[in-house]
């Protein structure tokens, strides 16, 4: 073994970092303290591998990370060797240290100059107010103005919908929180989707609600199940996320939602529709609420579609009369919305901004969605080209809670299925989300060491890894 297979090799116990990041550190190391010098011909990577008992893929990975930095190169009969006048450059070295949190389901955060400009004039529009306007007690559920730019903006998903029928509210869980107390009590049930957002899962426990998981594949809910459902213990309301289902990314198709409205009238069941996702996707079938306005209740608001920050959801209501019986309830919770963010949403769905930020987030989510295609090669996967989030099968002999804590170990955090199941066997999946604050970089290195616990089996990655 020659002298620096010894000191990668220390190196690499010594790291908690994936082995072929570690690899790339270590040459890096070397050429900076001069143990590496400029044209100086490395190990092959089948030397390299039997030298660290790495696998071939691994040290390939690495040597290929070295050269992405700059560091070295692989010249023909000569093999790889330090770049000219490397040593007196600055050494590039990706985000380290700290976790990169891929639990929370954010949309990415496009840096365009022009589009934070514009943000950056909204939020200075606030100046134009009276203060104190902004700061007393407000009508709960917006006034007259801000419910006409919600119902404007809504209608793309909600043909001919009236501003009598909108709510402003604070965010889209106080809403399901309103509309799970005003068509359920305690020892009622709601059915839902087996696997599906887990926001309703502490709602119903709060409220004592039972949910009734119903199976679902890529085009929603199975209607023979829910009929059977319906045929022996009619719920309360269906509730249902049939864009980009958080977390399989499934969309429901047009078919199933016929099937769906179809059951859901012979039984008057409400249907809760959580459109969260609605407005991302370039091609989306019409809404529930669209087809079956007489019995539905429309959710959606800006933490998919601009952030989660101004705390701005939209809920209509199939008439004025439920409208009233829900902002009385959102009262006695919430008291009332900010008049601050209700101001700054009117501004920004009538200038244009939150149309320009939404088609800004969807390209930047195909981008990260064309990463995970590029990075993730052994991995199994679900997931939409515009959206911001994958599920992710986890492979045997790893299993999900294992491969999650795993990846945390490595600065990467990931859910695993079990928060979001609500009945039958928990998927061995884990929710990924290529957005938030990470930038492609960050995004891109994370997918490496997902990629790269996929590779190694679990026995061997507290050695390799």
């Amino acid at each position: 073994m020659s002298n620096h297979s010894k000191r990668w090799a220390l190196a690499l116990r010594g790291s908690d970092r994936p082995a072929y990041l570690a690899i790339a550190d270590a040459i890096a190391e070397d050429i900076q303290t001069g143990a590496l010098s400029a044209s100086q011909r490395l190990p092959t990577l089948r030397k390299l591998a039997a030298d660290l008992k790495l696998n071939f893929t691994t040290v390939a990975r690495g040597y290929g990370e070295a050269q992405k930095r700059g560091l070295i190169d692989a010249r023909p009969g000569q093999g790889t060797v330090v770049r000219e006048l490397v040593a007196s450059q600055p050494v590039h070295r990706p985000r380290a240290g700290g976790l990169l949190d891929m639990t929370m389901n954010m949309p990415p955060e496009p840096r365009d100059r022009a589009l934070l400009e514009r943000l950056r004039q909204g939020l200075l529009g606030l100046a134009e107010h009276d203060p104190y306007e902004l700061l007393r007690y407000c009508e709960f559920g917006g006034n007259v103005e801000e419910r006409e730019a919600g119902a404007w903006w809504l209608r793309k998903r909600v043909p001919e919908l009236h501003h009598q029928r909108v709510l402003l509210c604070p965010g889209v869980q106080s809403a399901l929180l309103a509309l799970f107390a005003v068509l359920a009590r305690p020892g009622d049930s709601i059915a839902c989707e087996a696997v599906t957002y887990p926001g309703i899962k502490g709602l119903a426990t709060q409220l004592g609600i039972r949910l009734q998981g119903l199976p679902a594949d890529d085009e929603g809910i199975d209607p023979d199940a829910f009929a059977a459902l319906c045929a022996a213990e009619p719920p309360k309301a269906l509730y249902c996320n049939p864009v980009y289902l958080n977390p399989t990314t499934a969309v429901m198709s047009l078919a199933r939602r016929q099937a769906v409205v179809e059951i859901a009238r012979r039984y008057s069941v409400p249907i809760i529709e959580d459109d969260a996702y609605g407005l991302l996707p370039s091609e989306v079938p019409p809404t529930l609420t669209a087809l079956a306005p007489e019995l539905s209740f429309y959710v959606t608001g800006f933490a998919k579609h601009l952030g989660a920050g101004p705390r701005v959801a939209y809920l209509c209501s199939p008439n004025a009369r439920y409208a009233a019986r829900l902002a009385a309830t959102l009262r006695t919770t919430a008291v009332m919305n900010s008049p601050l963010s209700c101001c700054l949403a009117r501004r920004w769905i009538q200038d244009g901004t939150v149309e320009a930020v939404t088609l800004a987030i969807r390209e930047e989510s195909r981008q990260r969605q064309l990463l995970a295609r590029q990075i993730l090669k052994r991995a199994e996967y679900q997931s939409k080209a515009e959206a911001f989030h994958l599920w992710l099968s986890v492979p045997p002999p790893w299993n999900r809670i294992e491969f999650a804590a795993h990846l945390r170990a490595h600065g990467v955090g990931v859910v695993i299925a079990d928060t979001f199941t609500v009945s039958g066997p928990v998927p061995e999946a884990v929710r990924v989300c290529l957005g938030g604050s990470a930038s492609r970089e960050d995004c891109a290195h994370s997918l490496e060491i997902i990629e790269d616990a996929i590779e190694q089996a679990p026995e061997l990655a507290s050695r390799v890894l």
